[in-house]
């Protein structure tokens, strides 16, 4: 390897022996080098890059098959000539400087390097799709539920509790109804009211549950005494304990579900009478008393086990949701968001599974779906009627003959029973180019319309009124559009497709590992962290869907929600048992997601703090800049190789040679701002008995560099730059509509981004925004301004 690693550099030191700026630098070491071209004292950025160039990175910018460094990038001009002239070429850096380097990197940028010339270059377009996993899940489900009736989230929070002074639930034997906002009670040996006797009540508590992920859902239950519980089933218990044996108090189960849906919930206890003799015989001593507790639990997938709260409870009626749990392969995250390009076998399988699993559930559950008894006489013709209204809602569009005779009609014809006939439009439906494939008719029709509106904000299709829209054709106007979107946006599918981009923003998307020392921080277990998922998942809530919805407060806010167990860890003074609630810490060391403990520890090792993940974090997600990954892993310098340096001291000098400058001269000054918190975000003064550091530089692209001292100081830097909006944009757009934001025109994100900033930065009307240009299909549009001022705006904190 050492021997190829040489030969590559000796045919690259002849190659460059035969540019005249080499041949120069050989016989005359002390001419000037950069205007050693034969015949042009002052030549070009194209002619520099002809003869410094072009060997390594090609003609087109795009690298060559010996050394694949294709020039693209987010640096600016001004940035460019300083790299070039320190780091160039490569195999003889510094014989580019002065205004040779700027003239080359002015040529580079123009040419193949900025977004504009690679769009240019190669114009971006609209990618054919098929739904994502996401996608798929949704609409499945969407599409079982839109025959079972709608129902809407609102602000009643908790379930429905109805008390009995017997051991069934008979409604002459109700003494009590009320809301309990979670299901956490220690009656003892007494009982909930003076109306029900301490030895023999029930209790029934009916709602429905907000799932925070996706995935697999274990459901805790507490108690001494019988309990059924029901998930998502009216009928068959999830958890069946009605009959007791033995001492076993904690009964479990699990269940799969979708993020963002809301399930039907009820559980049913009771305390039954023990030990009570009830002959006549009044000699006898009365029996001791019972205690009685419940409490429901549950633990999401990558969580601890907790009381279910009351955030994600209701006691309003929801219909059950199905929920397919046939898995599928991952989709493409290569350009930084999901996308349904690549078929592979492993997929094409997982859609015929899918759809066998559907038709099945659809057959078992027809009679509630089509709402027609099995003894109906026009029976055929309703299941017709039925078939024919699945499979237009899951084509998102209506039906033209020719595809009624091959959906519908041949399905019923060729089957000998009803109940299959069904199940083969289910599964010739799902399996369907139409449903699994975007836009493959109709272009800008209404009907695409609705169904981009619905795919943007939802991850699923089109529902009744957004249909009824399409057919009477009140989605022609950007305005019928745009309001079509702003009732849409109030959605928990909005919220929860929102979550999930504010998760993958801040990369703690799938639950990261954060385990630490337990030696060095004893108390940050698995439940803190869980809490603190927990605390920036409210805070995520609260600052985006508040009135006051202004992106700045992500960077700027300084209110945390914390419980008791957060308080204490962080030096907050709550209750000990206190539950999640707003807290406002000082300013002058806590700014938004930057300073959130969950983030920080993400972004830390296991014993101390890592300016350079937490330095990447900013560079990649908040200023949306690309950094080449490094040309071979570095571990990072051990504290106890160097125990009198601190950590910002052991970066400096580990990233301190020329190779590691080009990125981590980015990087750490930008990390260096977060030094005040430990590998677990606590903040901190001090570090191995020295003070901490957190002053770094904000080079703008531009060039400007701004200088600052913390997290408050760096945030504001951040929250006031163009550079951090418009990567905010562009990564939402790629997020909600899985489509490069510039095929939609060179000047879409920019203009996006103007309308953003003039509306306070108002986070919900910029999702608004979006889904109305790419549901339109608007191109080279000048959108700057359309979005209104917010009504209450202003940076947090």
């Amino acid at each position: 390897m050492k021997l190829r690693l040489a030969l590559v550099k000796v045919r690259r030191m002849f190659a460059a022996a035969t540019t005249c700026a080499a041949i120069a630098t050989a016989v005359a070491p002390n001419f000037q080098r950069t205007t050693a071209y034969a015949g042009d004292a002052k030549p070009s950025g194209k002619q520099i890059y002809a003869k410094q160039c072009v060997r390594c990175h090609g003609a087109a910018g795009a690298g060559t098959d010996e050394c694949k460094r294709a020039l693209a990038g987010d640096k600016s001009i001004a940035q460019l000539a300083r790299l070039i002239a320190k780091t160039m070429p490569e195999d003889d850096p510094g014989t580019c400087v002065g205004d040779d380097a700027k003239n080359v990197a002015a040529y580079i940028y123009d040419s193949f390097y900025s977004k504009d010339a690679q769009a240019r270059n190669t114009p971006p377009r609209i990618e054919p799709a098929r739904l994502t996993v996401r996608q798929y899940q949704n609409s499945v489900a969407d599409l079982v539920e839109s025959f079972r009736g709608e129902a809407h989230w609102d602000a009643q929070r908790g379930l429905k509790g109805e008390y009995f002074k017997s051991r069934d639930f008979r409604g002459d034997r109700r003494v009590l109804a009320r809301v309990d906002p979670e299901i956490k009670f220690d009656f003892g040996v007494g009982s909930p009211d003076p109306k029900l006797e301490a030895q023999r009540f029930a209790i029934r508590w009916e709602g429905a549950i907000l799932a925070p992920e996706t995935g697999d859902h274990e459901i805790i239950v507490h108690t001494e005494h019988a309990v059924s519980v029901w998930v998502n089933d009216r009928k068959k218990p999830l958890i069946d304990a009605v009959v007791k044996s033995g001492n076993d108090h904690v009964h479990t189960a699990t269940i799969r579900l979708l993020a963002g849906r809301v399930y039907p919930i009820r559980i049913e206890f009771s305390k039954a009478k023990q030990g009570v003799d009830d002959s006549k015989d009044k000699k006898k001593k009365p029996p001791p008393n019972v205690k009685a507790s419940i409490r429901l639990e549950w633990k999401p997938p990558g969580r601890t086990a907790e009381v279910i709260p009351s955030h994600n409870l209701t006691p309003k009626w929801f219909p059950e949701s199905y929920v397919v749990s046939t898995p599928f392969p991952p989709d493409d995250r290569s350009v930084g968001y999901e996308r349904g390009t690549s078929i592979s076998k492993a997929w094409e399988q997982a859609v015929t599974d899918a759809a066998i699993e559907t038709a099945d559930y659809v057959a078992a559950h027809l009679r509630d779906l089509s709402n027609v008894p099995d003894d109906a006489k026009d029976r055929a013709d309703k299941l017709r009627g039925f078939a024919l209204k699945l499979a237009e809602r899951a084509f998102r569009r209506p039906l033209d003959d020719e595809q009624k005779a091959r959906y519908i009609d041949r399905q019923f014809k060729q089957a000998k029973e009803l109940d299959v006939a069904v199940k083969r439009v289910v599964m010739i439906v799902l399996t369907s180019p139409r449903f699994l494939y975007r836009e493959l008719v109709g272009g800008d029709d209404a009907w695409n319309v609705a169904a981009r509106l619905a795919f943007e904000l939802w991850d699923s299709l089109p529902d009744n009124a957004l249909r009824e829209a399409a057919a009477a054709g009140k989605l022609a106007t950007r305005e019928q559009v745009a309001q079509q979107a702003e009732r849409m946006s109030t959605d928990l599918r909005t919220r929860s497709k929102m979550r999930e981009f504010l998760f993958q923003w801040l990369r703690v998307e799938r639950n990261p590992d954060t385990t630490k020392n337990p030696k060095l921080f004893p108390g940050f277990d698995p439940n803190l962290v869980s809490d603190l998922r927990t605390s920036l998942d409210l805070g995520l809530e609260d600052l985006v869907w508040s009135d006051a919805s202004d992106f700045r407060r992500l960077l700027l806010s300084n209110e945390y929600f914390l419980n008791g167990r957060l308080a204490a860890f962080y030096g907050v003074k709550l209750p000990a048992d206190a539950p999640f609630q707003k807290v406002k810490l000082d300013p002058d060391a806590r700014s938004g997601v930057l300073a959130h403990p969950y983030l920080l520890a993400n972004f830390a090792y296991t014993a101390a703090s890592s300016p350079i993940h937490r330095g990447v974090f900013i560079v990649r997600s908040l200023l949306g800049r690309t950094l080449r990954p490094p040309p071979e892993a570095v571990a990072p310098l051990a504290p106890d190789l160097h125990p009198s340096l601190t950590t910002r001291q052991r970066v400096t000098l580990q990233t301190s040679p020329a190779a590691c400058v080009t990125c981590h001269g980015t990087i750490n000054p930008l990390g260096f701002g977060l030094e005040h918190f430990d590998a677990v975000g606590r903040y901190r003064l001090l570090e191995n008995g020295k003070p901490i550091d957190a002053s770094g530089t904000y080079e703008r692209p531009s060039g400007e560099v701004e200088k600052y001292d913390g997290a408050r100081a760096l945030a504001k830097i951040l929250a006031a730059s163009d550079e951090t909006s418009s990567a905010f944009v562009e990564q939402l757009f790629h997020n909600l509509v899985k489509q490069p934001v510039r095929a939609y025109g060179p000047r879409a994100g920019e203009s996006l981004r103007a309308g953003f900033v003039s509306s306070n930065a108002n986070l919900r009307k910029l999702i608004v925004e979006i889904a109305v240009l790419a549901a339109r299909n608007e191109r080279d549009t000048k959108l700057a301004g359309k979005i209104p001022p917010a009504d209450k705006a202003g940076p947090g904190g």
